[in-house]
């Protein structure tokens, strides 16, 4: 099995080799790999602290890792934290992280890789987030006797570890890890169905992360003038199908509510499409700075990235993107706030997502019609409103303090 992936692994590496003659991301991938192995061995070449490594594929997992990240910088000093990225769109953003040691991309999951990888970095313990079963790191670190956890695992019963016809094979990745941080009790019951029992139902440490992000908001000046008195809804990491719907609800929008939309891409072709969309009545956040008066638009369009998780504090409904595609993006982001969110349909592997539409604080729509009535039932309902956010903070007390428990273990294994 593990031959057969290993040939997969460089497969897929000359593809992407190739890919990367035409594609700008496919060339960050392989670029970022050169000379992996030297920068790695000058980056730990004067180290004399315990490693310890976190994994990520992208910026989405490194969003779970990160408070434990800033959680072990913060009470161990002594340790050498190093962060990996398997994707470009994690690593070109997060590559000047002050809280890690040292930050690369994660080598092509080769045996000589996995092996000189490990050898060189020589890691305390290996901590993998999410979804991350790398076959041959895994078989290394195991046979280096290296501890290795996996941090807000969640397990999904499609998976091929929990088929009962092939999934063997791929059970064997998982005996690798010592032990497994799980976000809920569906992953926990998978987990058992095969036999495994070195477990912990902890949580996802995106609820600490998002509560910390909601604690430390930014307030934006040139935000609260076009705000104003008004009743403002926030669309985040959007795609043109909530932009279809947002520009079509704005013939509709209360003479009292404006619309804050931050598009998942904003290279300037998309943000003049959504311009257009809108037909005079928005105008770009780099351009409001210079406007005396921003009361003539509806529409401010955040044409920058990092200020997303700030902006829903200004909301009283959010409009999460990417429910009309391959899966919403972060729905913790806004209803930390205490305010209920809107989204596309596909939302079913997204468990925080369905937790949210149990509780009633989150309202799936699949065509425009359900999205309008969706949208004035709540403009119209103080009540509703009220009720969703003590709901809210029901939940988000709830599921806060996964950081604290993975922590304790792990301080337990230091004594």
């Amino acid at each position: 099995m593990r031959t057969l992936y290993s040939i997969g692994i460089l497969f897929y590496t000359f593809i992407i080799r190739l890919a990367a003659l035409r594609s700008p991301k496919a060339k960050l991938w392989v670029l970022g790999r050169k000379d992996w192995i030297s920068s790695l061995k000058k980056a730990l070449k004067k180290n004399d602290k315990p490693v310890v490594w976190i994994h990520c594929s992208s910026l989405g997992e490194f969003e779970q890792g990160r408070p434990i990240i800033e959680k072990i910088r913060e009470k161990q000093k002594d340790v050498f934290i190093l962060l990996t990225f398997f994707s470009p769109s994690g690593y070109e953003i997060r590559k000047n992280y002050q809280a890690a040691d040292y930050v690369s991309y994660l080598p092509a999951d080769t045996p000589h890789n996995a092996r000189l990888f490990i050898s060189i970095a020589k890691p305390a313990i290996a901590i993998f987030i999410k979804y991350e079963f790398w076959y041959n790191f895994l078989h290394y670190l195991k046979k280096s006797r290296i501890p290795v956890w996996l941090v807000s695992g969640i397990f999904r019963k499609g998976q091929p570890f929990f088929n009962p016809i092939y999934g063997k094979c791929f059970r064997k990745q998982l005996l690798n890890f010592d032990h497994f941080f799980v976000q809920d009790e569906t992953s926990a019951r998978l987990l058992q169905s095969i036999g495994i029992s070195n477990y912990t139902v902890s949580g996802d440490t995106r609820f600490d992360r998002v509560i910390q992000i909601a604690e430390q908001a930014s307030s934006y000046e040139t935000i609260e003038r076009f705000c104003g008195n008004n009743f403002i809804i926030v669309a985040g990491s959007t795609w043109p199908a909530e932009e279809d719907f947002i520009a079509r609800y704005l013939a509709t929008l209360p003479r009292n509510a404006k619309i804050i939309i931050a598009p998942h891409e904003i290279s300037e072709p998309h943000i003049q499409q959504i311009e257009r969309k809108f037909n005079g009545s928005c105008i770009r956040y780099s351009s409001s700075i210079y406007q005396c008066s921003l009361e003539n638009y509806n529409v401010l369009i955040i044409d920058n990235i990092g200020m997303l998780a700030s902006l829903y504090r200004y909301g009283k409904i959010a409009i999460v993107g990417g429910g009309f595609g391959k899966g919403i993006h972060n729905v913790l982001e806004p209803t930390v706030y205490g305010i209920p969110v809107i989204f596309g349909p596909k939302y079913q592997k997204f468990p925080e997502a369905c937790h949210l539409v149990d509780i009633g604080a989150g309202f799936p729509v699949c065509n425009y019609q359900i999205f309008e009535q969706t949208l004035n039932e709540i403009i119209q309902n103080t009540e509703k409103r009220e009720h969703i956010k003590a709901k809210l903070a029901q939940y988000f007390a709830s599921m806060r303090g996964s950081v604290d428990l993975i922590l304790k273990r792990l301080d337990s294994m230091g004594r």
